[in-house]
C-alpha cells in the first residue's frame, strides 16, 4: 500500500512536469478527481509489472544481455501506456518518448521505497530477497529435515592478486574485506600455474584438473581447432575432458550452484555459466537463472540504469585518460564501453542476486566469479583509479552477502578467493612497434604490413631472415625482397594469451622440433629468443629434449634447470617458474614454440601480446600471486612456511574445507554427468580421490 501511495504521488508529480504527460480530460478535472486518475494508472502499471513483465521477459529468453539492457526501457515504457489505456474514461495519455521517463522514473521510486522499507523490516528485506529461492526450494523437494550444517559460499574477485587486495584493505578502498583480515579471515596467497588466467585455473579449482590447459587459447593439431577458453563450446569441451580425466563431476556436485562461472562444477543450479551457455531450450539452465533476475522489473530498470551510468563514466573517464596523456594506453572505443558496463554492472547485479538467493535457500556450497576488476583492469591498469573504484563497488557486494547471510536458514562460511593477478606494462606493440605476429613473419621472411616493416624489430627480423635463408640455401631473395620458399608449408599461428603466446605450425602434424624449425626458418628463433621484449622460449629438441632459449643465444636443457639455483633464463621470473614449465611441457597440447615475455623484477612490467595495459596468462610479477581469504574456523591451507601452488592443489584444499562442514563430497553421478555433457562414470573402475594427510589442522605442500 506505501508503495501504492508512492508511485501514485510520483505519477501525480510527472504529470506537473511533463508536457506531453497528462492524467486529466481536456476539460479539466479536479485534484480529487486526478489523484483517482493517478492511483488507477500507478495500480495498473504495478500489476502489469508483476505479472505482464515475467512472461515478456521468459519470451525474450535467448535475447542477449546487452540488447535485452537496451529494450528495458522500451518495454517498461510500453507497459505504461497500456496502465494508461486502462484508466478509465480515457484521462492517461503520454506520447511514447515521455512514457519510457515516465515509466523509469516510477519503477525506480517504487523500488527505493519498497527497499527502505525492507531495511527497517529484516522479514520484509529475507522475503523480498528469498521469494524465487523458497520457490524453487520447494520444487526441489527441500522439507524441514533437510541438514543445517554449515553452508560455503567461495567468491572469486576475478583478476584481483593478493598484492592488489592488501593494499585496497589498507588504504580503505575494500574496508568489508579491511574488517575480515586478522580478525575472522587469514589471508593465504597462492601461485598460478604457468598459464595464470581464468579457464586453467577455475577449471583447476571447480574440476580438479586442468591438465592440457597450456594458455588462454591455443592450437590443437589434432582437431585443427582452435580453442579459446571463453568460447561456449570451449568451455564446454574442457569441462567433460576434467570430468573424464578425475571421474568426477567436481567441487559442486553436492547441492550446489555455480554463478558466473566459465565451468559448472558439477552443479545443479547455473546461471551465467559459459560451458552451458551454447545449449538452446530447457537444458539451458544458466540463461534462466539469468533471466530470473530481470523478471522483476525494477531489478531490471534499476539496472539498466547502472549500465547507462556506467557507459557513460568510461566515455568519461577514457576521455580523460586521452587528454590527460595517460601512458600506457590503449583503445577504449567500439563496443568496449558496453562490454565494461556487462561485466561491472549486470553480470555482478546478477550473480550478488543469484548467491544471495542460494543463501536464502539454504544451498550447502556456491561458487561465484565476480569478473568486473579484470575486465577493466586490462583496458585501465590493475593500480588505476577506474580499477580502484571497481574494487570499491566489489567490496559493497561483498558486504551485502555477508548480510544476508544473517537471515540465511544456516549459517555460511565465506570463502574470498582469486584466480590470479594481473602485471603492469605497455603492450608488446606499443613498445617495439610491431605485434608479435609481424615479428614471427619477419622472422620466417614472410609479408608483412608496412608498419611493421619500418619498425626496428621488423626490419632486423626481415635482414636477419635474408641473410640466414641465403646463408642456408644459397639463394638470393626475388626482385621484391621476398623470400623463395618453396614448399615451406603453411604460415605458423601465432595466438597471445596476455604475455604468453603459443606458436604452431599447423601443417606439421607433430611437435615440431627445434631442428626441424631450424632448417625451415634459420632465423626465426634467434630473432625470437634475442628480442628485447622477450624473456624466453620454450622448444623441444631432438637431442636434448625440451628446451629453454634465451637472448644471446642461451639454450639451456629444461631437465637440467633447477628450482631457486639463482641462475639459467628462469630465475628471475622467481620460484617455481621451472616447474610450472616443466608440468606444461608434458601437456599434450603444448605448441611448438612457447613465448613468454620480457619481465622486469624492479617495475613488475611485463609487454602483453595482446592490446592489454594490464595482463595475465604467462610468468612475471603480480600475475602469479593469487590469493585465498578464509574463515580462522577452517583449517589453515598449508602448514606455515609451505607454499600453496597449483589451482589443482587449491581444488583439493576446498574440497577439504567442504568436508569439515558437511561432509564427504560423492562422485558424479547419473544426472551431474549429464549436465557436464559426458557419459554416466559413475560405475567406472578408478581410484579414490588422493587424501591429502590433515595434521594439527593444516595440509602439507605437494608438488605439482
Amino acid at each position: 500500500m506505501v508503495v501504492w501511495g508512492v508511485s501514485t504521488a510520483t505519477m501525480l508529480a510527472l504529470a506537473g512536469l511533463l508536457p506531453d504527460f497528462r492524467l486529466q480530460s481536456p476539460d479539466g478535472d479536479s485534484i480529487t478527481r486526478t489523484a483517482v486518475t493517478a492511483g488507477w494508472g500507478a495500480g495498473a502499471f504495478g500489476l502489469l509489472g508483476a505479472l505482464v513483465w515475467p512472461v515478456i521477459v521468459r519470451a525474450l529468453l535467448l535475447v542477449p544481455a546487452l540488447v535485452l539492457g537496451l529494450l528495458v526501457f522500451f518495454l517498461n515504457g510500453s507497459l505504461l501506456l497500456i496502465a494508461l489505456w486502462l484508466i478509465p474514461d480515457g484521462r492517461g495519455a503520454a506520447d511514447p518518448q515521455t512514457a519510457v521517463v515516465v515509466a523509469a522514473v516510477m519503477s525506480a521510486v517504487a523500488s527505493a521505497t519498497s527497499t527502505a522499507l525492507a531495511v527497517r523490516d529484516d522479514d520484509a528485506y529475507r522475503r523480498r530477497l528469498s521469494r524465487l529461492a523458497h520457490r524453487r526450494g520447494r520444487r526441489r523437494g527441500d522439507g524441514p529435515g533437510r541438514s543445517r550444517a554449515p553452508g560455503t559460499v567461495f567468491v572469486q574477485l576475478d583478476g584481483v592478486g593478493h598484492d592488489v587486495l592488501l593494499r585496497a584493505a589498507e588504504s580503505g578502498v575494500m574496508p568489508t574485506v579491511a574488517s575480515w583480515l586478522g580478525d575472522t579471515h587469514r589471508l593465504t596467497p597462492w601461485r598460478t600455474d604457468w598459464s595464470s588466467q581464468t579457464g586453467a585455473s577455475q577449471l583447476g579449482i571447480l574440476h580438479g584438473s586442468n591438465h592440457d590447459v597450456p594458455a588462454f587459447r591455443w592450437y590443437e593439431k589434432d582437431r585443427r581447432r582452435i580453442v579459446v577458453s571463453n568460447r561456449p563450446a570451449s568451455a564446454a569441451e574442457l569441462q567433460r575432458r576434467a570430468v573424464e580425466r578425475t571421474a568426477d563431476g567436481g567441487l559442486l556436485t553436492v547441492d550446489g550452484a555455480s554463478r558466473g562461472n566459465l565451468f559448472g562444477g558439477g552443479a545443479d543450479q547455473l546461471a551465467l555459466v559459459l560451458s552451458v551457455a551454447a545449449r538452446r531450450g530447457r537444458a539451458n539452465r544458466s540463461r534462466a537463472g539469468y533471466f530470473a533476475y530481470f523478471s522483476d522489473p525494477a531489478n531490471a530498470v534499476r539496472t539498466a540504469v547502472s549500465f547507462v551510468a556506467e557507459v557513460a563514466r568510461e566515455i568519461g573517464e577514457s576521455t580523460r585518460a586521452r587528454l590527460r596523456g595517460d601512458e600506457p594506453r590503449v583503445g577504449r572505443g567500439g563496443l568496449y564501453p558496453f562490454i565494461r558496463a556487462f561485466a561491472t554492472v549486470v553480470e555482478r547485479d546478477v550473480v550478488v542476486a543469484a548467491v544471495m538467493g542460494d543463501m536464502l535457500a539454504g544451498r550447502t556450497v556456491v561458487y561465484a566469479d565476480l569478473v568486473g576488476y579484470d575486465e577493466v583492469a586490462h583496458h585501465s591498469g590493475p593500480h588505476s583509479r577506474d580499477a580502484q573504484a571497481v574494487l570499491e563497488r566489489l567490496d559493497r557486494s561483498l558486504a551485502l552477502i555477508a548480510e544476508v547471510a544473517g537471515h540465511a536458514p544456516r549459517t555460511y562460511r565465506i570463502v574470498l578467493l582469486s584466480d590470479h593477478g594481473q602485471s603492469p606494462g605497455s603492450t608488446f606493440e606499443d613498445a617495439y612497434g610491431l605485434t608479435l605476429r609481424d615479428l614471427v613473419r619477419a622472422g620466417c621472411g614472410l609479408p608483412v604490413p608496412r608498419r611493421a616493416e619500418r619498425s626496428k624489430s621488423g626490419a632486423e627480423a626481415r635482414d636477419a631472415a635474408r641473410n640466414a635463408l641465403r646463408t642456408a640455401l644459397h639463394r638470393d631473395v626475388d626482385e621484391d625482397g621476398e623470400l623463395e620458399q618453396a614448399g615451406a608449408g603453411s604460415d605458423p599461428i601465432v595466438l597471445a594469451s596476455g604475455n604468453l603466446a603459443l606458436i604452431s605450425f599447423p601443417d606439421v602434424p607433430h611437435r615440431v622440433s627445434r631442428e626441424e624449425i631450424q632448417r625451415r626458418y634459420p632465423a626465426l628463433l634467434p630473432t625470437l629468443a634475442d628480442h628485447p621484449g622477450i624473456g624466453f622460449l620454450l622448444v623441444r629438441s631432438e637431442r636434448h629434449g625440451s628446451v629453454v632459449l634465451a637472448a644471446g643465444g642461451a639454450a639451456v636443457p629444461l631437465a637440467a634447470l633447477e628450482e631457486g639455483d639463482g641462475a639459467g633464463p628462469l630465475a628471475v621470473f622467481g620460484p617455481g617458474a621451472v616447474e610450472a614449465v616443466r608440468r606444461t611441457d608434458g601437456f599434450p597440447h603444448v605448441a611448438d614454440i612457447m613465448v613468454n615475455s620480457m619481465y622486469d623484477p624492479r617495475t613488475g612490467v611485463v609487454h602483453a601480446f595482446e592490446e592489454q595495459i594490464g595482463s595475465h596468462g604467462g610468468l612475471g610479477g603480480e600475475q602469479s600471486k593469487a590469493f585465498l581469504l578464509s574463515p580462522l574456523e577452517l583449517s589453515p591451507p598449508v602448514p606455515p612456511g609451505r607454499e600453496l601452488v597449483g589451482a589443482e592443489q587449491v581444488h583439493r584444499v576446498l574440497r577439504r574445507w567442504l568436508r569439515e562442514c558437511e561432509g564427504p563430497q560423492v562422485p558424479i553421478g547419473t544426472r551431474a554427468a549429464r549436465s557436464a555433457g559426458v557419459p554416466d562414470i559413475s560405475r567406472w573402475d578408478h581410484q579414490p580421490e588422493e587424501e591429502i594427510p590433515v595434521t594439527e589442522g593444516s595440509v602439507p605442500d605437494e608438488k605439482m
